[in-house]
């Protein structure tokens, strides 16, 4: 329990470093090779726009998909954010991570605020890949030492992101998914 609660705090850590110092480091070089842009207003209205675009989504596709686990990854008494039971139904049908991919946008949603060039074009694409290294290598383990064999078969079954229109749709609704 105290390993789950430290690799929480650990992973909200690397977040709010890659995030801030990924916005330190785009700054940066915003100021050195995208002086023009950066200082353009109009750049900044557009930018803010979709930014403000992308974290709705990002906040929707974690409020569907942790309602979602509430309510089908818990057997008994367990604390928050816990889950005791492989889901595989939903949003996990037919991807493994969909909370991770709604995620994944927060650094790009981050630099559009920002309205940082060259974090959208180089730091956030990094942190992103950053973070699906990590999702394999640590979040991954992590459901087979979990769920063991059960997840290994489902690993085989399910890829870790679906990109497809349909699953997109559903993943970033407003109503998230229908069968409660």
């Amino acid at each position: 329990m105290r390993l789950k609660r430290a690799s929480t705090i650990i992973r909200i850590l690397l977040w709010i470093i890659f995030l801030l110092g990924g916005a330190y480091v785009a700054v940066t070089l915003d100021l050195k090779y995208f002086r023009g842009l950066w200082s353009s207003p109009y750049w900044h209205i557009f930018s803010f726009i979709v930014g403000y675009h992308l974290v709705r989504l990002v906040i929707r596709s974690s409020r569907n998909t942790g309602r979602y686990l509430a309510r089908k990854g818990k057997e008994g008494n367990i604390p928050r954010f816990e889950t005791n039971r492989l889901v595989t139904t939903g949003y996990y049908s037919y991807m493994r991570h969909p909370m991770h991919l709604g995620l994944l946008l927060f650094p790009l949603g981050w630099a559009f605020l920002l309205g940082s060039p060259a974090f959208i074009l180089i730091v956030a694409p990094i942190e992103m890949l950053v973070f699906v290294v990590l999702i394999k290598l640590f979040e991954e383990k992590e459901a087979v030492r979990k769920f063991g064999q059960a997840y290994l078969q489902y690993k085989k079954e399910v890829p870790m992101f679906s990109f497809k229109p349909a699953h997109l749709k559903q993943l970033f609704s407003k109503e998230g998914l229908l069968d409660h």
